[in-house]
């Protein structure tokens, strides 16, 4: 009885210990694959080695289209730093015939990606709702995440840290926007 009493704290302090030696886990790539505006397939792995800011919009969403200025913006102040951006709709195939005019109207060049679904936000950790923006790694992986619609300090936070000093603390990893 004495020697299980004892025991027991020799376990928990080797596993306490071993977690706070051990070094952090890097967090692995994602991967997403859907269709580009043409009907071909497209990847996020064909943009490892570039930072990557992914947003999940749709053109029924309200504050999906108050975001898509901003979004445009943005990306022709980051493009020159490497940094791409790439819009994943979640338009069915009732909404989709709206796209064309909703790129038009906030004069959306960056990659636009079609047929993205609940599951894909899920699978991303992304919530359940639109809008929804992860920010990548060049290695893929998804080191924040925005759910809701996001201000331009939020963007600008991460965009800096990620294209700048890494040392200094990451920004806070998710911000629930909604």
């Amino acid at each position: 009885m004495t020697r299980g009493i004892l025991i027991a704290p020799l376990i928990l302090l080797a596993a306490v210990s071993e977690t706070l030696t051990s070094a952090p886990k890097k967090a692995a790539p994602v991967e997403l694959e859907l269709k580009d505006l043409t009907g071909n397939r497209v990847h996020l792995r064909d943009y490892r080695g570039k930072l990557v800011v992914l947003n999940f919009w749709a053109t029924w969403c309200i504050p999906c289209r108050d975001e898509a200025p901003m979004f445009v913006e943005e990306e022709r102040k980051w493009a020159a730093r490497g940094v791409v951006f790439v819009g994943a709709s979640l338009d069915d195939r009732r909404t989709q015939k709206n796209i064309p005019d909703f790129l038009r109207k906030f004069q959306i060049d960056f990659p636009v990606w079609v047929g993205a679904g609940a599951d894909d936000l899920y699978k991303l950790g992304m919530g359940e709702a639109v809008p929804a923006t992860a920010f990548l790694t060049e290695e893929g992986a998804i080191f924040a995440r925005v759910q809701g619609e996001i201000k331009r300090e939020e963007l600008e936070e991460r965009l800096e840290w990620a294209t700048g000093d890494r040392s200094r603390p990451a920004p806070k990893p998710l911000l629930h926007d909604l």
